[in-house]
């Protein structure tokens, strides 16, 4: 099979196509529609190569003929188009936090069929039972939905990182001790004899935002905050992951020189001053009533965005100074990579988005960096469920679907 030569396969982006027919999957499902003619424009394949391979993907039954496009030239025949199958394959993604396990089954055009969202296993969880519980809810979503469990390529499991990907363990934060080290993508395939994908939720977090946001930019950040302060890059469709999978760890970039301690073992993270479980130990110093959430989770931290959105000024103070803080994260971000598109997302921001927005928008735009080029920054409209997506999304590019 022709290989093709991309930039995006360089080390450290997520699993792009590395044959023909993966990147010709890709660039019909990233499209919606394309001719034959148009996937040699954009492939940079031979024409003899595009039709043997279009052939083999329809015989596959992954991809349909579906009507006809304009003509490339005038009085010339009209092209054939040609879509993904959606219901061919499918895949599972998977967020795991303190607060939510959060499910998607993905079709193979990318299309979410089903969705669930249950309460997490809470802190210093025990991950084998976690795993066995993941392995269940995987089935009954699956069971659910009506499809075929034959159809089901994989399983994208996401979770705070670091992450050592190749081993496929995570060395994880406090609230998740009992995890590092272990072996959760083994665990997984055994539970479910199918083939599991490791990744960062952050970073995910940038691939889901594919279904969630309608602008047409190269190169875009997600800013995402659920127990912690994470981003991820997306340039020209493909995730940036950095040599590790680790790539994009603002949380733990220093704002302040002789900060308080971070769970890192650096001082002054963005992360230990501005994130959830910052805001929770603020509100419960300024004596905020949190209810029966006993942990800095983001259960927590969205009792707080509650009472700030219903006007207690102690509780909107508290996030407003988060939101300054993380304000000089998101700048940082918008200037090193000239991200044309910022988007907020994530559980956290899910809850108190609409009070961080213009706070980082006004920062942004004050930069002549932000104001030249006109950065937006939106709010994503799934932010609970745009990591579990974006590692659906990200088996879907994987070797394992473009074998199917």
């Amino acid at each position: 099979m022709q290989q093709v030569s991309d930039s995006s396969q360089s080390p450290g982006y997520d699993p792009a196509p590395t044959s023909s027919r993966g990147l010709i999957v890709d660039r019909i499902r990233s499209a919606g529609t394309l001719s034959r003619v148009e996937l040699t424009q954009l492939t940079g394949l031979k024409a003899p190569s595009v039709t043997a391979v279009v052939r083999r993907l329809i015989d596959d039954g992954l991809v349909a003929e579906t009507g006809r496009g304009a003509s490339t030239s005038i009085g010339g025949k009209p092209r054939t188009l040609l879509q993904i199958r959606a219901a061919a394959r499918y895949v599972v993604g998977v967020h795991l936090s303190e607060d939510h396990l959060t499910y998607v089954l993905v079709d193979y055009a990318g299309g979410v069929v089903a969705r669930w969202r249950r309460d997490g296993p809470g802190d210093d969880s025990d991950p084998e039972q976690v795993v066995a519980r993941v392995a269940i809810e995987t089935g009954e979503l699956i069971a659910s939905s009506g499809v075929d469990p034959a159809l089901v390529l994989g399983l994208g499991f996401v979770c705070p990182g670091p992450l050592i990907r190749n081993r496929g363990v995570t060395s994880a934060p406090p609230s998740m001790t009992r995890w590092v080290g272990f072996p959760i993508r083994s665990r997984l395939e055994e539970r479910l004899g199918m083939p599991v994908l490791l990744e960062n939720d952050a970073t995910a977090a940038a691939a889901g935002t594919r279904l969630t946001t309608s602008h047409d930019v190269s190169v875009m950040a997600a800013l995402f905050m659920s127990e912690g302060i994470g981003s991820g890059l997306r340039l020209n469709g493909n995730v940036y992951q950095g040599a590790h999978g680790n790539a994009g760890e603002v949380g733990h970039i220093c704002v302040q020189i002789g900060g308080p301690r971070c769970w890192c073992g650096g001082t002054g993270c963005l992360e230990a001053l501005a994130g959830p479980a910052a805001v929770v130990a603020k509100a419960r110093a300024a004596g905020l009533d949190l209810g029966s959430h006993r942990h800095s989770g983001v259960a927590a931290f969205a009792a707080i965005a509650r009472l700030a959105l219903s006007g207690d000024s102690r509780a909107e103070a508290i996030i407003r100074d988060s939101a300054a803080w993380i304000a000089l994260g998101a700048q940082t971000i918008a200037n090193m990579y000239d991200v044309q598109l910022l988007v907020l997302t994530g559980p956290a921001f899910a809850v108190a988005g609409t009070i961080y927005l213009p706070i980082l928008q006004e920062r942004i735009l004050s930069s002549v960096f932000g104001r030249s080029v006109g950065t937006k920054v939106v709010l994503d409209e799934r932010g609970h469920d745009a990591a579990a997506i974006g590692a659906a999304l990200m088996m879907l590019k994987s070797e394992h679907a473009i074998s199917a």
